[in-house]
């Protein structure tokens, strides 16, 4: 059994290799497939070495953000992690990123591993892997081919964390779908969630995720949305409502390409949060990180600080610079992500704006790519005047510009280029102040090839984060 093992990870190691030095890919899924089909009990025998506890973060959206800004905090305060930084979040993927700091014996030398896991696969990993904390984002419709409806993916989410012990679970207290998972498991929980503030709205025209309540079936009444189904919500049928937030961001606020909130805490206190990327949902990532870094003793400021300097993950709100503008990249793969994407878009300061759109669909992004109708792309027509054309890319290129034609955008502001390098081009040479490219998943890597050669990837986190002290605190 002992020769298996050191033969998976030695034949792993080698074709990671191989992988990085063809250029063929990073290494980051095909290791752990040909090390699990060689010893596949591998997973399990590292993950037992991970000294302080392993952290898990699923659901729909932001779980690449979000992982990465917990992993952010856990390296400011002097730990070391294992960790899929990328987004590989197949059991394949969890495999490899264990692979990656392996030791040729096989040993693992890490305080921590912060593991980003598709939902899907979350009842696999979990089988092979004991987490402490479980993070769960937020649940949309995604990939109906591949997930099948809604009701599967939190079905199989919820009754793998069910069948866990020891685990602390860190919730999104304004999705329904989410916050339930804290009464039906019966697990301890730390809840996060945003305050109403002036851009709340108050109807749900778009909120199509949870209108029913998950334990009676009667409709939850809502007294704002911040977006699709998140908000406060509360049940006249049961009693479900939004529970009581442990961490909270209070007066969100967007400027210069950063968002930023008062973070207030049960206890009372509050501190001031800055991060540079756009979006509101960035919000939540940030929050999240924040409970796990109090959840695990980390001072407040530390953690603040970390969150100041994080850096974007290839596509999640990426920034580069071209000939001194701005070009944002950001991956788009469901209705709500893409919708947020667009509400981040409206909101940049820049006067015009070229945009990129790069619809493809493979298999990892989804053969059925009906999920487009269902985008507010309408929301465009009422800001023509902030853009200055459409460039559409990809495999699907021709029907996202039916799409943008049915939503009211001109067809002489639309251009189709099926080729992505000339479409990065077109889309970098155009007449507006700045670039803001989307992509799905399998096209977000050729754009961001194509993108690298021409500009500059922005770096923002700071070349040195200073250890900061641990003291024992608690959430609540």
């Amino acid at each position: 059994m002992k020769l298996r093992f050191i033969l998976a990870l030695w034949v792993a190691r080698l074709v990671m290799f191989a992988s990085r030095i063809s250029g063929r890919g990073k290494g980051s899924a095909l290791p752990g497939r040909v090390a699990l089909k060689i010893y596949p009990g591998l997973l399990r025998e590292l993950g037992r070495q991970v000294r302080r506890g392993i952290i898990i973060v699923t659901g729909t959206n932001g779980k690449t953000t979000t992982n990465n800004m917990i992993a952010g905090v856990l390296e400011g305060a002097g730990y070391s992690l294992v960790l899929n930084r990328e987004g590989a979040n197949l059991i394949t993927g969890v495999t490899s990123a264990f692979i990656k700091v392996a030791g040729l014996s096989g040993r693992i030398n890490r305080d921590y591993a912060c593991l980003e896991v598709d939902e899907a696969s979350f009842p696999g990993v979990v089988r092979e892997v004991a987490p402490s904390i479980v993070v769960v984002t937020n649940f949309f419709r995604d990939q109906l081919d591949r997930y099948g409806e809604l009701d599967k993916t939190i079905a199989l989410v919820r009754d793998a964390l069910a069948s866990l012990g020891g685990i602390c679970l860190v919730l999104n207290a304004d999705d329904p779908l989410v916050a339930q998972l804290g009464r039906v498991t019966g697990k301890t929980a730390v809840y996060y969630g945003l305050a109403e503030h002036g851009g709340v709205t108050r109807t749900g025209s778009a909120a199509r995720e949870a209108k029913f309540c998950p334990f009676c079936g009667v409709e939850l009444s809502y007294r704002y949305y911040h977006y699709s189904q998140l908000g406060r919500y509360s049940c006249s049928g049961c009693g479900f409502a939004r529970p009581e937030v442990d961490v909270e961001g209070v007066e969100p606020g967007a400027e210069q390409l950063a968002i930023s909130c008062q973070v207030r805490f049960r206890r009372g206190d509050r501190h001031s949060l800055s991060i540079p990327v756009s979006g509101l949902y960035n919000l939540y990532n940030g929050l999240a990180a924040c409970s796990v870094g109090l959840l695990l003793d980390i001072e407040i400021d530390g953690i603040i600080f970390s969150l100041s300097g994080y850096r974007p993950a290839t596509g999640r709100m990426e920034k580069f610079i071209y000939l001194g503008k701005t070009v944002l990249l950001n991956l788009v793969k469901n209705p709500t992500g893409f919708n947020e994407g667009l509400s981040a878009l409206l909101s940049v300061p820049a006067g015009r704006v070229n945009v990129l759109i790069a619809i493809n669909d493979n298999d990892a992004d989804g053969r059925d790519i009906s999920w487009l109708w269902d985008v507010d792309f309408e929301v465009l027509e009422h800001s023509s005047g902030k853009f200055s054309g459409f460039v559409c890319t990809g495999r699907r290129a021709w029907d996202m510009a039916v799409r943008l034609k049915y939503a009211g955008v001109p067809g002489t502001c639309i251009t189709v280029l099926e080729d992505f390098g000339d479409a990065v081009r077109a889309a970098l040479e155009g007449t507006g102040e700045m670039s803001y490219f989307l992509a799905t998943y399998t096209a977000l890597w050729p754009v961001e090839r194509i993108l690298s050669g021409y500009a500059q990837r922005e770096k923002l986190q700071p070349e040195n984060i200073p250890s900061v002290s641990r003291s024992v605190k608690s959430v609540r």
